[in-house]
């Protein structure tokens, strides 16, 4: 049986990424023109480190980023969704600052949902329970401007 891979040689395979490609065929229905861009797990990392304390992002403005560090049309919204639950595991990333699109509290992270409150309310933030769901409230006025131009230029870029 294969060995599992550590946190750290999960972040540092890049698995050939990031990388940008034309979308064309079906994707082109669902993402429309354009060109698509896939990060490399350091670059997801690097993104989450920017929040600090009292500040979020969501999946939106990482994909945001990234598009924008590789001049694309946008980011795999896929890749970078999978890209940050691994993040997670990393004591010093503050995956806990990483929203689902809209505000909610992602269940998949260490301790689901109710960790991440947890976490999220000892920094000051109020969550505040929509159906079955966990989301932090008055959102807007608490997202953090990511700023791709500060990545580790050790990173390709699309050119």
């Amino acid at each position: 049986m294969a060995r599992k891979k550590t946190w750290n040689e999960k972040l540092h395979d890049s698995k050939d990424l990031p990388r940008v490609f034309e979308i064309t065929g079906a994707l082109s229905k669902k993402w429309g023109e354009g060109t698509c861009a896939i990060p490399a797990p350091t670059e997801i990392d690097q993104l989450m480190r920017q929040v600090r304390k009292g500040k979020l992002i969501t999946i939106r403005e990482l994909r945001q980023a990234v598009a924008e560090r590789h001049e694309a049309t946008i980011a795999c919204p896929i890749t970078t969704g999978i890209e940050s639950e691994e993040q997670r595991a990393k004591r010093v990333t503050p995956w806990w600052r990483t929203l689902k699109t809209g505000g909610e509290l992602n269940p998949k992270f260490p301790g689901g949902p109710q960790r991440q409150q947890a976490l999220l309310e000892a920094e000051g933030h109020t969550i505040v329970q929509r159906g079955r769901k966990l989301f932090v409230d008055n959102l807007e006025p608490r997202l953090a401007q990511l700023d791709p131009s500060k990545l580790s230029e050790t990173l390709p870029v699309h050119e």
